[in-house]
């Protein structure tokens, strides 16, 4: 894809920025106890396959050119060093394998596992890196998912096996909760969720100074097989202690924060402590623009000040599941306090706000933060940012409506755009105006018109061009890594058309996770209803490994499951599966599966699935 330069509207921004370069304790800090870097840093699957390649970032050095905002590039820099990091002596980090780190921590005779990065391939790299320089002869003993997102489980088999889990040499240490939400993320709303994470992580953005330079969590998500192995110890209360290889640990419970199902610990033998993804360096996100629940800033400074208050005083080293560590009880209770202040501030000024009246958009063009969160690096909005966070706090207790009559009922873009577009004089129009905000440097009034004009004729070569330019501008002008790949993902879609969505949305282990309950759930929620109104069937679903019946019946366009004593009389059809990848079988229609068996009528069963949709993977985003 061609890149324009960036304007002299963007480039006179960067150079009037005053950001606090002379502290350098990051760079310090990132560099501190390395050990040994992978080179080449590209990962391959058996296939030959590319699944990670970190030297793809080697432009990262030196100035930041004008393509790129100063303070992301800097972030950027920190985030894109790789290898093997000694924390203290027994704990090992690789950095830079994936969009995560993982953690090796040693026992009397093996070693501790935290958080196996997003897939099998990277993750086995990093073992194998830190066993090249860390006595090859330890076997992991044990591993520890700090929380409920893929790229703290997803590489699990990388590091060790089912079988080995299932024998009890590795334990599979856990929050509780942490298969449920697992696994409900990666299916209810995947493919939606997919779809707008390949925007979100640039995942197919050249690498480059005028397109994808990193995501501010970490560089980018590896590419490899996902999986999951369930754990064997759920971790139930914060004071929670458990000795594994010899190692104590001491649990802290904080669900509903960055995660649903999340924990930080605390290792009294090395004085760490790890905060999981609570407390990492950047502003995080209340409500990630690939889409999820709101998350809960109140609750999360509440964790933040429960950990400091709990551990702080005996803590030497701070480290958590991206980025670097910080060391010395100083510096690690102002990291801890003032990570604490940036969410309390959120929260608590969104909530004075509007309470005055403002709605979120308003909340978000005033908000101001306080200078000493402004000094501070590990405060700035790489991955979440102001603007969003404080519109998800709105959002989270007011809802998606703001108050205002007009907006109760407005119409959808594509209705939208040709009024406006009429009522401005016709597109060729509205792209004159378009094209003298965009040269005034107006580039957010500039997009807010063209998006009418494209979402009005979404061929209109002039239109999809300006468009495509102007969310570049945007792109170079952005410090937050999300909202620059958002804006650089749109206007690559504009120029070469959709790209789709980068990987799948879920692996054979992870559907091997779904309880029936869950499978039948996603199937509800695929039902299309208006195509359904008129059916009325139902069907009986039996696991015979499971020594389980289930009734599902369909109607008013609402699939309904429960247990239920099968009872052919009153089932159109029933369907025995030996296991549930038998069940998902029937569910695609492959009817000649072994171990599925079908009695009864199979044409209410091609009825009952020629009810449910497809997802579609390749909606369009950025044009109607």
């Amino acid at each position: 894809m061609e890149h324009k330069p960036p304007s002299a509207v963007i480039e006179s921004a960067h150079r009037d920025r005053a950001l606090p370069f002379d502290d350098t304790r990051d760079f310090d800090d990132a560099d501190r106890g390395f050990i040994a870097a992978l080179s080449p840093c590209v990962i391959k699957a058996a296939d030959g396959r590319v699944v990670w390649d970190n030297d793809a970032y080697s432009f990262l050095d030196g100035d930041a050119p004008t393509s790129v905002h100063p303070s992301l590039w800097r972030q950027s820099i920190l985030a894109a060093k790789q290898g093997l990091y000694e924390v203290v002596p027994g704990i090992y980090q690789v950095r830079g394998f994936d969009i995560s780190n993982v953690t090796f921590v040693e026992g009397d005779t093996g070693v501790i596992v935290i958080d196996p990065l997003i897939s099998t391939e990277v993750a086995a790299a990093a073992l194998a890196l830190y066993r090249a320089h860390r006595g090859g002869d330890r076997p992991v003993v044990a591993v520890i998912y700090t929380h409920s997102h893929v790229d703290h489980f997803g590489g699990v088999l990388g590091v060790t096996s089912q079988a080995d889990v299932d024998s009890g040499a590795v334990t599979v240490v856990a929050p509780e909760g942490f298969t449920a939400h697992a696994v409900q993320e990666n299916v209810y709303a995947g493919p939606a969720m997919l779809r707008r994470a390949t925007y979100m992580y640039g995942s197919l953005l050249d690498r480059g100074p005028r397109a994808h330079v990193g995501c501010g969590l970490g560089q980018a998500a590896s590419t490899g097989e996902v999986a999951l192995i369930v754990p064997t110890l759920d971790i139930r209360r914060t004071g929670e202690r458990h000795a594994i290889d010899g190692v104590e640990i001491e649990f802290q419970m904080a669900p509903g924060t960055e995660a649903p199902a999340e924990m930080h610990f605390y290792f009294p033998r090395f004085r760490a402590l790890c905060m999981a993804e609570n407390a990492t360096h950047n502003l995080h996100n209340l409500l990630t623009l690939r889409g999820a629940l709101v998350r809960d800033p109140r609750a999360w400074s509440g964790y933040l000040t429960e950990a400091i208050d709990a551990f702080a005083d005996r803590t030497d080293v701070v480290f958590a599941s991206h980025h670097w560590p910080t060391w010395g009880r100083e510096r690690i209770l102002e990291f801890l306090s003032l990570q604490r202040d940036l969410y309390a501030y959120l929260h608590d000024q969104t909530l004075r706000l509007l309470n005055r009246g403002y709605t979120g958009v308003e909340i978000a063009e005033i908000f101001q933060m306080p200078p000493a969160l402004e000094r501070a690096w590990h405060a700035h909005g790489y991955y979440g940012s102001v603007s969003h966070n404080v519109k998800a706090v709105y959002q989270r207790y007011m809802g998606w409506f703001d108050g205002n009559p007009a907006r109760l009922w407005p119409h959808p873009p594509e209705a939208l755009a040709p009024r406006y577009v009429n009522a401005m004089g016709g597109v060729d129009r509205v792209v004159e105006l378009a094209r003298a905000a965009f040269d005034s440097g107006d580039f957010r009034w500039a997009a807010t018109l063209l998006d009418h004009a494209v979402f009005t004729d979404s061929q209109h070569a002039a239109a999809r061009a300006l468009y495509a330019d102007t969310l570049e501008q945007l792109a170079y002008g952005a410090e937050n890594a999300t909202w620059r790949n958002f804006f650089m993902s749109g206007a690559a879609e504009l120029r070469d058309g959709n790209f789709g969505t980068a990987g799948q949305v879920t692996s054979p282990t992870m559907l091997s996770q779904l309880t029936a309950e869950q499978i039948f759930d996603s199937l509800a929620i695929r039902v299309n209803g208006p195509r359904s109104w008129d059916l009325d069937i139902a069907v009986d679903i039996t696991l015979a490994d499971a020594g389980a019946n289930y009734r599902l019946t369909l109607r008013n366009g609402v699939l309904v499951h429960r247990r239920a004593a099968a009872d052919p009389s009153s089932a159109a059809v029933t369907v025995k599966a030996d296991g549930k990848f038998r069940l998902l079988a029937a569910a695609i229609g492959d009817f000649s599966s072994p171990g599925l068996e079908i009695s009864g009528d199979q044409a209410a069963l091609r009825a009952f699935l020629g009810a449910l949709d497809q997802p579609d993977p390749k909606f369009n985003i950025v044009t109607p």
